[in-house]
């Protein structure tokens, strides 16, 4: 398999050099909105430099973080481990750690800054919902994502995300003009709705320069790692299904790490569709029962039952409830 695996490269080396240079281009440009103060450059240019190193070193870190995902043994979730490490083998591909985050919406997400530092986080809801078939394909997904080298970009865009929306409120508190009458003046104004407004839309721009595409050739690769594109087509279904019916409660962090999961978390109407980071469900699974029926000869049926989503919170995570 791993002789045979196609990489999508996405232009990621060109995308991360164009995330850093835009991230320190809106860094500076709060610094001139907040006064340009020559008492400040540096402080700002130590928050670019720090940036730029956490964003590179800590960003698989930083998703976890941002989801409150642990770390789980292969004797708390052998199924799970099973599977990764059999399409690990197969890909030809070191295995990735392996992290549970203890909510009930379901989701995955891959992170990392290569295949030697990956991670692999699934929620408790995901596992609750899915079969192992189901599951499978998403681990698929997830792994390709790894193995095309999308997870860098994907986790340097979601750590900026974080860093310009908390430098953006920054302007609230600092915005412009002179130190004597700091809150006065079209600068002081301009900070505020820039702050607002213009701040998470810029974070939300940078999460969509990794591009929807990468989510299609994910769904594609890792059904040909698995073999079995009808069942990331199932369980796009009941994700989708899932995340309707129980959200995730959006938080700065993982707001930036949304655009890292496979499925947007968050319930997206109207005028917030035009923003997000994942391409059409439907689409996706109509690609993927098309596939079905190229790699299989046959008409594949769509997904048509009503998942069950289970709303019962617990206090440490149930890993074996998705074996079915």
């Amino acid at each position: 398999m791993n002789g045979n695996m196609k990489v999508h490269g996405h232009f990621n080396g060109l995308k991360t050099v164009f995330l850093f240079g835009l991230m320190w281009a809106i860094i500076m440009l709060i610094w001139w909105l907040t006064g340009a103060s020559e008492d400040t450059l540096g402080v700002y240019l130590v928050i670019g430099v720090a940036s730029t190193f956490v964003s590179y070193w800590f960003s698989d870190r930083i998703a976890i973080a941002s989801m409150g995902a642990r770390h789980v043994s292969e004797q708390e979730a052998p199924e799970l481990y099973r599977i990764v490490r059999e399409l690990s083998a197969k890909a030809g591909k070191p295995m990735p750690r392996i992290y549970i985050a203890p909510t009930m919406s379901p989701n995955a997400f891959a992170t990392g800054r290569n295949e030697h530092h990956a991670a692999v986080c699934c929620t408790q809801g995901i596992l609750q919902i899915l079969n192992e078939r189901e599951l499978r394909g998403v681990l698929g997904h997830e792994l390709m994502h790894v193995y095309n080298h999308d997870i860098l970009t994907s986790a340097i865009a979601s750590a900026m995300a974080t860093v310009i929306t908390y430098l953006g409120y920054a302007l609230m508190y600092f915005g412009g003009g002179d130190d004597d009458d700091r809150d006065s003046g079209p600068l002081g104004f301009l900070g505020i709705i820039l702050c607002t407004i213009l701040a998470p839309i810029g974070a939300s721009l940078i999460q969509l320069a990794i591009s929807r595409t990468r989510e299609y050739d994910a769904d594609e690769d890792g059904s040909k790692l698995t073999g079995d594109p009808e069942a990331l087509a199932s369980a796009l279904y009941k994700i989708s299904y899932g995340v309707k019916e129980c959200p995730m409660q959006a938080t700065a962090g993982n707001q930036s790490t949304a655009a890292m999961m496979i499925e947007s978390p968050f319930s997206e109407e109207g005028f917030q569709k035009l923003f997000s980071t994942h391409p059409p469900t439907s689409d996706r699974i109509s690609r993927l029962m098309q596939m079905a029926h190229e790699m299989h000869g046959v008409a594949a049926a769509m997904p048509n039952e009503t998942p069950q989503v289970l709303y019962r919170q617990t206090a440490q995570p149930v890993y074996s409830q998705y074996r079915r």
